[in-house]
């Protein structure tokens, strides 16, 4: 049995330091991991004969932090020396499945009644987004959500806001308020003419069927700005 375990290790070397590093994540969570470690220990279930720290410190470095690397394109995670497209895919993988794990919350209640919730509520769904994304989240009269939609994939001057597709979602689930909200994410969050125009459009598209568009927020880095707060709406 001795053997046995020696010809494992000297098949890994690093086994005994990845089997501590996964001990630790099960008793303290990440708390106690720096950005670098996380990325470490992800990088594990991708390239399991090397040691993948020299590689997360790279991945760190050249895209500023977890949030940058996990929001990097595949192409771009491909050009860092040791990673490869199973490696790049499966960080790509984490924040997609977050994020559809957010929508999956759409029938749960949350109470979305104010701008704080609403650009909390927000942030969260477009973190680590790299592509600007359109989502309608349709409201009952309390603030309470009752779904969010996906509108559309890039910005709103190539993507538009669909003011049918929009009212339909609205309709369909009996809404009395939606709120917009789409990402800059290379941007800053202030909204563009094209922004403002569209919000308008969509605005007198409900306005007849007695449905309130209460805002429309648009998220950049970890900060938003309301339409409604900054007098646009």
């Amino acid at each position: 049995m001795k053997k046995k375990d020696e010809r494992k290790k000297q098949a890994n070397p690093h086994a005994g330091h990845r089997q501590r590093k996964r001990e630790q994540f099960l008793r303290q969570g990440l708390d106690a991991f720096a950005d670098h470690e996380a990325l470490e220990l992800l990088l594990f279930y991708a390239i399991p004969q090397r040691d993948t720290n020299g590689l997360a410190h790279l991945l760190v470095d050249r895209f500023g932090g977890l949030g940058g690397v996990l929001g990097a394109p595949v192409e771009e995670l491909v050009q860092v020396k040791g990673m490869g497209e199973t490696a790049a895919v499966l960080l790509k993988l984490v924040p997609a499945i977050y994020q559809k794990a957010m929508l999956s919350l759409s029938g749960e209640e949350e109470i979305l009644d104010t701008t704080d919730r609403q650009g909390d509520y927000f942030l969260n769904l477009f973190a680590f987004e790299s592509e600007e994304r359109i989502y309608q989240v349709c409201l009952d009269a309390k603030g309470r959500k009752i779904r969010t939609d996906k509108i559309g994939v890039g910005d709103v001057s190539s993507v538009g806001l669909n003011a049918r597709k929009i009212v339909e979602n609205a309709l369909k689930c009996g809404a009395a308020q939606v709120v917009l909200a789409h990402n800059h994410p290379s941007g800053i969050a202030w909204p563009s003419r094209e922004d403002r125009a569209s919000t308008a459009q969509i605005r007198s598209a409900l306005e007849p069927l007695g449905i309130v568009l209460t805002d429309h927020i648009i998220v950049a880095d970890n900060d938003y700005v309301s339409l409604r707060l900054s007098g646009l709406l």
